[in-house]
């Protein structure tokens, strides 16, 4: 999705009406189709802007780019995958499990590829979403939004780097036609994208030069190869791979204690990270520079055994002074040290929490999701609803992120939720469904006094976790099956809902918010409203 173009407050006479669209074809897209198409609901369609299925997995190609959750657990619960050749799967097989998925469960023909959202506007005199992209125009009784968190890339600003004449592209965007063979390279930044990057380069770059605004913590990879002994369990050993994949659950769940409720805990894993460093960067002044100044876990944990080792090698340097301005052959540090480059690689991430994408989403008051998440923070119920945005679902939206287990999980519990809503939508033929300000407003008092007491907030570090009001709004403070009971059933307490159809009996459930019930009013005709 971009920006919203003019005029698109009117629906198109040739627009295409749909009961479900979503937006977005990566695991959490695709997984919202798979949910869909095995409830029965045919009626829906998949915008998605590249060629093909996988969101990051499909667009990140470049050279090392591999998961940092073990493969068991970086897959749909309903489609384990038995095929995996190592314990943390690199991103060609990865993409490979999810367009094989795609096609497992037959919903492409539900697809349109190469198709941009433009703009989702909500009409008020119609109750549904004006939808505008580059193929045509839709309209939607209701929009799932599954652009994910990674899917517009962060670029610097720095001064003349518009000017630079050698090669130039984001991680995110990978020139494979560029010949960086004993070429003088520069890497900015040394997130989860480049220590990935940094020793494939550093094996075919005459100069190498890493710039560092902050070191990270990194933990050894426990990556190897499966045996074929070990491919045959998960093949013919029945629950074999199951009983893995719920080991590997368990274990990781383990760090939600330090992580979110007591980052003493933390200690013993910086002391591991701690232990790497020592024994892979031998030169005591290099090891200073990329010796982190915060508490593990306050930034994201990577995992890397060759990261270390190809920062030692004589043909690279890190350089911790910053960048002053980009020259058209070189990079000029804030000491004024300038380094000649023939090409300049940009790993500095993703917008998460300040996405272009919010600018295109206008809500029932005309406000755009950029402008209500610059007053207010970003914001949401569950991950999934954002109030002034009838009919409208996220998946991976604000505090689902997860900072130690796979985020895959999270998503089939939002799916499990969006799509027991479509089905109450269906059923009681309720023409919008809102969640409530209030409630909303006190799931994330909840939210952020949980927030409080962990790593992330009290680690010693800035990170892209916190939005510009310094709110942390990218990470769920808790175990994952604590988000998974949360939503486990669509409650419509917690929601506005307009219908011509009788309620159902159903109980609310409002997260740790108090139990506010649900209060029916007459409006026109034979409407009624939950509020």
């Amino acid at each position: 999705m971009s920006l919203p173009v003019t005029d698109t407050s009117a629906r198109a006479a040739d627009a295409r009406r749909v009961d479900t669209l979503i937006i977005g074809s990566g695991f959490a897209g695709l997984g919202a189709a798979i949910k869909l198409a095995q409830e029965g609901k045919h009626d829906f369609v998949v915008l998605e802007r590249g060629s093909d299925v996988g969101g990051t997995w499909r667009d990140n190609t470049y050279p090392g780019a591999a998961c940092d959750v073990p493969s068991h657990l970086y897959s749909y619960s309903f489609a384990l995958n038995p095929e995996w050749t190592r314990s943390f799967s690199p991103q060609p097989e990865i993409q490979n499990y999810i367009s094989s998925v795609a096609r497992k469960y037959n919903v492409l023909d539900k697809h349109v590829f190469g198709c941009e959202v433009l703009s989702a506007r909500w009409n008020t005199g119609t109750s549904r979403w004006d939808v505008h992209t580059t193929t045509g125009d839709y309209e939607a009784k209701v929009v799932v939004s599954a652009v994910g968190a990674l899917c517009e890339p962060s670029l610097p600003d720095i001064p003349g780097i518009e000017g630079f004449e050698g090669e130039i592209f984001h991680s995110a965007q990978w020139n494979h036609d560029a010949d960086l063979n004993g070429k003088r390279i520069a890497v900015i930044g040394t997130g989860a994208s480049a220590i990935q990057i940094v020793p494939q380069l550093a094996q075919k770059a005459s100069q190498l030069d890493v710039y560092q605004r902050t070191a990270p913590w990194i933990l050894p990879r426990a990556d190897r190869e499966y045996t074929k002994a070990e491919h045959l369990a998960f093949k013919y050993v029945p629950g074999f791979q199951k009983l893995c994949r719920t080991g590997i659950y368990w274990m990781r769940e383990t760090q939600v204690v330090g992580l979110a409720k007591a980052p003493i805990f933390m200690k013993p894993l910086q002391f591991v990270a701690e232990r790497h460093l020592r024994r892979q960067i031998k030169d005591k002044a290099l090891r200073r520079k990329v010796t982190p100044n915060f508490q593990i876990g306050c930034k994201r944990m990577l995992i890397s055994n060759n990261y270390y080792p190809a920062l030692a090698q004589p043909n690279v340097d890190v350089v911790t002074d910053g960048i002053a301005e980009v020259r058209k052959d070189s990079v000029v540090d804030r000491n004024g040290v300038e380094r000649k480059v023939d090409a300049i690689v940009v790993a500095t991430g993703f917008h998460v929490t300040d996405s272009p994408t919010f600018a295109g989403i206008i809500g029932k008051d005309g406000r755009s999701l950029a402008q209500v998440f610059d007053d207010g923070g970003q914001q949401g119920y569950k991950g999934s609803t954002i109030a002034d945005f009838p009919n409208m679902f996220f998946l991976v939206g604000p505090n689902t992120g997860l900072g130690h287990s796979s985020m895959v999980f999270m998503i089939e519990s939002q799916v499990n939720y969006v799509v027991d809503a479509i089905r109450l939508i269906d059923r009681y033929d309720i023409a919008t469904i809102e969640v409530r300000k209030d409630v909303q407003d006190a799931y994330n008092r909840d939210l952020q006094d949980k927030i409080s007491k962990s790593v992330w907030n009290n680690g010693g570090c800035a990170s892209w976790y916190l939005d510009k009001h310094g709110n942390n709004t990218t990470l769920w403070p808790g175990f994952t099956f604590e988000f998974r009971s949360l939503t486990k059933e669509f409650d419509l307490g917690a929601y506005r809902i307009v219908t011509t159809a009788d309620l159902p009996a159903r109980p609310a459930v409002v997260a740790t918010a108090p139990d506010l019930g649900t209060e029916l009013t007459d409006l026109d005709n034979d409407k009624v409203v939950a509020q």
